[in-house]
């Protein structure tokens, strides 16, 4: 399986489309489609059918679609920018992730 660059609950930047330039933070990463949530962004209408015995309201519903993950960089805290992530090993011998801008870790 390949590795992305990019975690859940990570800020990230949508750099091209429609929604270019909006900040959010994943939601979730769907792996098998190179995919990720990201909150508040591509938002999407669905149209619902309502269930009375589950409780559900039907309706017309907005929500979050699915971006491509090659669409979207991750905020670094420190640089408060879109950068590209690196990885390197910390005094532990641990593997974190770190800014290529600002040369600091990622948590």
């Amino acid at each position: 399986m390949q590795q992305y660059r990019v975690r859940k609950n990570d800020k990230v930047m949508v750099t091209v489309g429609k929604d270019k330039g909006k900040i959010g933070k994943i939601l979730k990463v769907l792996r098998k489609h190179d995919r990720v949530l990201v909150e508040k962004v591509n938002m999407g209408k669905r149209h619902t059918r309502g269930n009375p015995y589950a409780g559900k309201l039907g309706g017309i519903i907005e929500k979050e679609m699915p971006l491509h993950i090659s669409n979207v960089m991750v905020m670094c805290e420190a640089c408060a920018s879109p950068v590209r992530v690196g990885y390197r090993l910390d005094e532990e011998g641990k593997k974190v992730r770190f800014c290529k801008k600002c040369n600091k870790n990622m948590k």
